[in-house]
């Protein structure tokens, strides 16, 4: 098991046994069906959403929309992971990975991401780049919150593109500053 199963099942049996020892445990069974129940709800609501925009997704890379913006995105991608100035497939599967982010479509990004982070595994250590990946995929620039905006709409919200500003600060700044960070421990660690 890894680590973070042990996490996880540490952090389930601490519930559980706080509840039973406060005295919850009817609570915390009701609470478990329920929160079940609402989760495969929500699942079913977003689906069409999610499933809509992964096909835009698609038609966009069929239609060679995505090698375009793979294009325009190569000098950025080159000065984030230099080994994609060389390797078309990395470079392909990286702006592949930001254009999908950039829609929100975390879902669809995450097939893309692996293959690049397979291309730039070496020796089973991770390098540097294959860190600055990691932390721009987790940060995902979106400039279009697909994904956030259907849960906001299957809960009843009447504009649910109205975060918009909020998710540019938050998402520029936190790709931003991971990256910087990646960067400054990267030098530190060679040191």
């Amino acid at each position: 098991m890894d680590m973070m199963s042990w996490v996880w099942a540490g952090i389930l049996a601490l519930s559980i046994g706080f509840s039973l020892l406060m005295g919850n445990g009817s609570a915390l069974s009701g609470a478990i069906s329920s929160g079940a129940q609402e989760g495969i709800e929500l699942g079913l609501r977003i689906s069409g959403a999610i499933c809509l925009w992964s096909g835009v997704g698609k038609l966009l890379e069929l239609a060679g929309v995505t090698d375009l913006l793979g294009y325009a995105l190569r000098p950025l991608l080159g000065a984030i992971f230099p080994s994609s100035r060389s390797d078309r497939a990395l470079r392909r599967s990286l702006s592949g990975n930001v254009c999908a982010n950039f829609l929100g479509l975390g879902n669809a990004a995450t097939p893309m991401g692996i293959a690049a982070a397979r291309r730039m595994a070496r020796d089973g250590a991770a390098s540097d780049e294959l860190c600055r990946l990691i932390v721009l995929n987790t940060a995902s620039i979106q400039f279009l919150p697909t994904t956030v905006a259907a849960v906001r709409a299957s809960l009843g919200c009447a504009s649910p593109f109205d975060i918009l500003p909020a998710v540019w600060v938050t998402s520029l700044s936190s790709a931003g500053m991971g990256l910087l960070s990646a960067y400054a421990l990267g030098k530190l660690w060679r040191a």
